[in-house]
């Protein structure tokens, strides 16, 4: 079994790109979709047969049939997280002089820490219930990476890159932060709402 553990902490962040959300909440909506008439069918089909080793034989290729689904997704989210990461980085360009005259400022006193709906254990279980792991491979015990995202002034998310040994643990920590349902509340410096950026260390544990 894979377990998910996470912890967070955060600091401050004057700079960020507009949060591209909306890629990832189509793709999950189209497969919610799809995932909706696989199970009505397959109900229909399981409560109208009376023979118990046929109805075994219907749970188990319905079982079947939504593993799939969820691998297909997954191929799709990393499409929707190359397709964000691309549009970020043309975002960027020629703008790099700003950021690194962003970075050499003095760090400013935070009055109010960006939040989200709920509490950071909300968001902790969020991300641990839109993390796919069947999606990351890796002959270790224990996997852990760091993911940086910004809280924008409008309370959206956007930059999230995660800086861990393993590539598949740090695309699917992208793509559960990418997809987590609500804004945040933003954070404010002298009564404005200002970028705010966090670090989310995220561990897997193979048991």
């Amino acid at each position: 079994m894979k377990a998910l553990l996470l912890s967070l902490c955060c600091i401050i962040s004057s700079f960020c790109f507009a949060q591209q959300k909306e890629e990832f909440r189509l793709v999950k909506s189209y497969y919610n979709q799809h995932r909706m008439m696989l199970n009505s069918e397959f109900k229909k089909k399981f409560d109208s047969e009376t023979n118990t080793f046929v109805k075994a034989g219907i749970k188990s290729d319905y079982k079947l049939f939504m593993k799939k689904m969820d691998s297909i997704e997954n191929i799709a989210l990393i499409g929707a997280l190359l397709k964000v990461r691309n549009i970020e980085d043309l975002q960027g360009i020629g703008k790099q002089k700003h950021l690194s005259d962003n970075n050499s400022d003095k760090p400013t006193d935070v009055e109010k820490a960006a939040n989200y709906p709920g509490g950071i254990n909300i968001l902790r279980q969020e991300v641990a219930d839109l993390f796919y792991t069947e999606g990351v491979y890796t002959e270790t015990k224990t996997v852990k990476t760091n993911v940086a995202f910004i809280v924008e002034k409008d309370g959206s998310i956007s930059n999230v890159h995660a800086q861990g040994d393993n590539f598949t643990f740090n695309r699917q920590a992208e793509i559960a932060l990418y997809s987590v349902a609500e804004k945040f509340s933003p954070a404010f410096v002298k009564g404005d709402p200002v970028r705010y950026r966090f670090k989310l260390p995220l561990t897997l544990t193979l048991e």
